[in-house]
C-alpha cells in the first residue's frame, strides 16, 4: 500500500511552494498575534483545520476570545467572512437562504427568486453553535461536506475555500443543546480554549483597556489558500506512519481485538474511518508548518487528540469517574507500540 501522491516535494517548483507556505503561515501568525495573546496551541490547529480545507469546532467558557479569534483570522486571510449569532428561534431558513416570490414591475409576472443566506461566505462564524436546537444545526451539515446547499430541491455550490468556524460553550452551560454525533464527525478539530495564565491575562489588560486598537492585516487572498490546501495532499505518508494513525482509531473501538483496557472501561463508541482520514490530513499540514517534508509517527500522536476528542463517546463509569476523553485518548495512545521499519 502507498499513500503517497506520484508527486515528491524534491523538485525546485515545489521546494518554492513548501517555502511560500512557510512565509504566509509564519505572517498569518504574526497579525493574529497582534490581537491574540496566548493560546499557541490553539491558534496552531486552527491554521491546520484551514490548510487541510477542514472545520473546527472551538469550545471554550464565555469571554474567552473565542469569536474575537474567528474574526481576526478572517482579517488576516483576506476572505469573505459572515457570522451567524445562533440562538433558540434561528430556523435553517436563516442559514441557508430561501426563495421568494418577486414580481416584474414591467410584465407583471412573478418568479421565484433565491435569496442567499449567510452560509454562501468563505470563513462562516457559527457563533455559539449549540444554542440553538438540532434541527437549525442540521442546516450545516450538507454545506460542511459537499460545499453545496439545497433549497427546494435546488442545489447551490459554495465559493471555495469554504471553512467553518463554530464555537461552543461548554454543555453544562444554561440552554444548550448539544451537537448530534453526525454534526460532530464533520468538525476536524474539537479545539479546547482553556483560561489564560496570569502573565498574559496581564498582557490582555494592556491591549483591550487603554486607546491602542489591535488590528490585523490582510496577508493572503483566496486563490493561495487554495494552493496551499493542495500542497498539504502532495505530503507523502509513509506505510508505516499510516499504519499507526489505523492502529490508534482501531484502538479507540472497544469492540475491536486492538482495544486497551481503559477503552473497553470507558467509551461506548469509537471513531470511524473519517477520524484516520483527518489524522493523516492534519499530520502532513502539520508537518509543513515545522518545515518537514514528510509525516512522522510524533505528528499523528499530536494530532490524534484534537481530532478523535469528539468522535469518541463516554459511557456512565467515565462521568461516575470524572474521567474525560482527553485522558482516556492520551492513556491509548501511549499503550500503542510505535511500528519499527
Amino acid at each position: 500500500m502507498s499513500t503517497s501522491t506520484a508527486n515528491t516535494l524534491d523538485t525546485a517548483d515545489l521546494r518554492e511552494r513548501v517555502n511560500r507556505f512557510q512565509q504566509t503561515q509564519a505572517k498569518i501568525v504574526e497579525q493574529v498575534r497582534r490581537v491574540i495573546v496566548g493560546q499557541e496551541e490553539v491558534v496552531n490547529q486552527v491554521l491546520v483545520a484551514l490548510f487541510v480545507g477542514g472545520h473546527c469546532l472551538i469550545t471554550g467558557m464565555p469571554g474567552t476570545a473565542k469569536t474575537l479569534l474567528v474574526k481576526t483570522l478572517s482579517d488576516t486571510l483576506g476572505l469573505e467572512f459572515k457570522r451567524i449569532q445562533f440562538t433558540p428561534d434561528l430556523m435553517p431558513t436563516d442559514i441557508t437562504g430561501t426563495d421568494i416570490i418577486e414580481e416584474d414591475n414591467t410584465t407583471g409576472r412573478r418568479q421565484w427568486t433565491f435569496v442567499q443566506g449567510p452560509i454562501f461566505t468563505n470563513v462562516l462564524l457559527a457563533d455559539e453553535i449549540n444554542r440553538t436546537p438540532p434541527k437549525t444545526q442540521a442546516a450545516l451539515l450538507e454545506a460542511m461536506q459537499e460545499k453545496s446547499c439545497t433549497v427546494r430541491g435546488n442545489i447551490y455550490k459554495l465559493a471555495a475555500p469554504f471553512f467553518v468556524l463554530a464555537t461552543q460553550n461548554p454543555i453544562e452551560l444554561e440552554g444548550t443543546y448539544p451537537l448530534p454525533e453526525a454534526q460532530l464527525d464533520r468538525f476536524l478539530f474539537n479545539v479546547l480554549l482553556d483560561y489564560l495564565p496570569f502573565d498574559e491575562e496581564m498582557q490582555v489588560l494592556g491591549l483591550t483597556t487603554t486607546t491602542h486598537i489591535a488590528k490585523a492585516e490582510t496577508v493572503t487572498n483566496a486563490q493561495e489558500i487554495l494552493d496551499m490546501q493542495h500542497l498539504v495532499r502532495m505530503v507523502p505518508v509513509a506505510e508505516s506512519v499510516a499504519k499507526y494513525a489505523v492502529s490508534i482509531v482501531r484502538a479507540t473501538r472497544p469492540t475491536d481485538p486492538s482495544a486497551p483496557e481503559i477503552v473497553k472501561k470507558y467509551l461506548n463508541f469509537g471513531a470511524s474511518v473519517r477520524g484516520i482520514q483527518n489524522i493523516i490530513l492534519a499530520s502532513k499540514a502539520r508537518a509543513l508548518m515545522q518545515k518537514r517534508y514528510h509525516v512522522s509517527f510524533e505528528d499523528v500522536a499530536a494530532m490524534s487528540v484534537p481530532v478523535l476528542r469528539h468522535r469518541v463517546l463516554l459511557n456512565f463509569h467515565a462521568e461516575s469517574d470524572k474521567v474525560t476523553a482527553d485522558t482516556v485518548l492520551r492513556k491509548m495512545i501511549d499503550s500503542i507500540a510505535v511500528p519499527r521499519d
